[in-house]
């Protein structure tokens, strides 16, 4: 489990866990929701409609099995499910909302009956954008209530008349590998599910969803330029991981997501202008543009001009060296922020100065 998000689950059951924090906790939990929902925002952003319906991990043992939408209608069905039907006893965003005719979903269920193919399938049919605001119309709709709660309800517990309303609504199958829901629910209080259904099922899916973006990413990069646009080299990015560059449709780069259209300045004028990248452009010296607009970033620049003079291939086995030597995770921490000390840097690691 990311280190970062256990931490604060514990803090949260901590905090919920007593009268005289019990307030504190809860906006540890709505703390922790919105970072877990961010994440999917990252995803849903910029990635391709395709990426949403593949399995990478087909076959696999784990939530990483699954699909990206798929983990999307699964989290908040769930939730939707437990904060209205089971706790809240109303009507659940998905019904009040009309938002499975606006999916296209086929289903009101959780989606535990679905299986291989079937999840791919499912997961074709969902508009993940409107999916997103449905998980978005949740998520507040969830946090609304969980400020309501006051310290004595954690101990609340469900009755027949609980279990009996939540398989009426039918948003469980009755298939083998979902049924068991109902009792698992209905088996906690109140406090059980602020820590299963609003914070820990959460983690567990969004860290697969994480997994499989990052698969989807690594499995665009093969074969791609390893050379971004504006010069910088992927192979040797932080973000590698899970960005899959402009050079592909799952580009996650920081500067491109600052842009409605998901294309950072450097990619569209590079296209605008018939050049590869901007290490063929007249302009490069004095360019603002893009990354170039940072003054922290020379180094990128840095990178561009030695492309220009040397090559990408020269450059790629320039920064692998540097790599070795220094092990950074953000090329300016070794070639700096004065653009022409990171080409000194980079002229004496190509020569084996260093």
């Amino acid at each position: 489990m990311n280190k970062d998000w256990s931490e604060k689950n514990k803090k949260m059951q901590s905090l919920i866990g007593r009268e005289a924090t019990f307030a504190e906790g809860i906006e540890a939990l709505i703390d922790l929701r919105n970072d877990l929902f961010v994440q999917i925002s990252y995803i849903v952003n910029p990635y391709p409609e395709e990426a949403f319906y593949q399995m990478p991990f087909a076959g696999a043992d784990g939530y990483h099995s699954k699909t990206l939408a798929y983990s999307m209608w699964h989290i908040f069905r769930i939730e939707d499910i437990v904060a209205h039907t089971l706790i809240g006893g109303d009507e659940q965003v998905l019904f009040a909302g009309d938002w499975q005719m606006k999916t296209g979903s086929p289903i009101i269920t959780t989606g535990n009956e679905l299986r291989g193919e079937e999840i791919a399938e499912f997961s074709k049919k969902l508009n993940v954008k409107v999916l997103f605001e449905y998980c978005k119309a949740v998520k507040d709709s969830t946090e609304e209530l969980l400020r309501s709660l006051a310290y004595k309800d954690l101990k609340r517990k469900f009755s027949d008349e609980d279990k009996k309303r939540v398989i009426d609504s039918q948003c469980v199958s009755t298939d083998e590998a979902a049924v068991w829901l109902v009792d698992y629910w209905c088996d906690k209080d109140v406090r059980g599910l602020l820590k299963m259904p609003f914070s820990r099922h959460w983690i567990m899916h969004i860290e697969a969803m994480c997994r499989i973006s990052n698969k989807l990413c690594q499995n665009a990069r093969k074969g791609a330029d390893p050379i971004a646009r504006c010069g910088l080299s992927c192979n040797h990015c932080f973000l590698k991981s899970w960005c899959g560059g402009c050079r592909t449709a799952y580009n996650t780069c920081s500067d491109a997501m600052n842009h409605p259209d998901r294309v950072c300045p450097n990619t569209s004028c590079c296209k605008g202008k018939g050049i590869d990248g901007c290490y063929e452009c007249d302009a490069l010296v004095s360019c603002r543009k893009g990354f170039y607009e940072y003054d922290d970033v020379n180094a990128i620049k840095a990178m561009a001009l030695f492309i220009r003079k040397y090559g990408k291939a020269e450059l790629l086995k320039t920064m692998d060296r540097l790599h070795k030597e220094h092990d950074f995770e953000k090329i300016q921490e070794v070639l700096g922020n004065d653009l022409e000390e990171g080409l000194a840097i980079l002229e004496k690691t190509r020569l084996g100065r260093n």
